[in-house]
């Protein structure tokens, strides 16, 4: 576990939620991060980990990837590996997006949402999409790298109305407003 001058080292961001009715589209959220480099540390991602993928470098693993929200615990599972990641990446916005394949869906459609971001057994930050019931994706998370290279967490729950692949690209721009 880090100490208060040593910073984070890995961390796990989970989500969960209810399965839609019997005979409804199913509900499909899904966790992404955005990583980001120092020479543009407010642009866009250097690469997206979503959609049961990794990073290319392996820190960074969607280890859970629900499609329905069945199941006992949690329905995703992102693991973040902060002290491997390399010293080119400054930050790392975490974020969950709805699918909407099926007609338009927000956070208030999705029954007993939660994401817990958690370092071992410590609970960092923890939130249920109430403050954003009209939003089709949001961010929840950032993970940033201080001026002596230890990673400091930040819960960032602001929500963003619109495509999820748009939501990918604009996660981490701090003027986003949505909702």
């Amino acid at each position: 576990m880090s100490s208060l001058n040593k910073g984070l080292d890995k961390v796990e961001v989970t989500l969960k939620w209810d399965p839609s009715p019997l005979g409804e589209p199913a509900h499909d959220l899904d966790i992404v991060a955005a990583t980001y480099t120092a020479d543009a540390p407010y642009g866009e991602p250097a690469y997206l980990v979503h959609f049961d993928s990794r990073s290319p470098d392996g820190t960074i693993i969607l280890n859970r990837d629900s499609k329905t929200g069945q199941g006992f615990g949690s329905d995703e599972v992102l693991t973040l590996e902060l002290e491997r990641l390399s010293e080119e990446y400054v930050r790392v916005v975490v974020g969950v997006a709805i699918q909407q394949g099926e007609g338009h869906k927000t956070f208030a459609q999705v029954p007993n949402t939660a994401v817990q971001v958690k370092e071992g057994y410590e609970e960092l930050s923890a939130d249920d999409f109430s403050g954003v019931p009209d939003a089709t994706a949001a961010t929840v998370a950032e993970f940033a790298r201080g001026g002596t290279g230890e990673w400091h967490h930040t819960p960032m729950l602001r929500g963003y109305e619109g495509a999820p692949e748009e939501f990918a690209s604009r996660m981490g721009i701090p003027e986003q407003r949505g909702s």
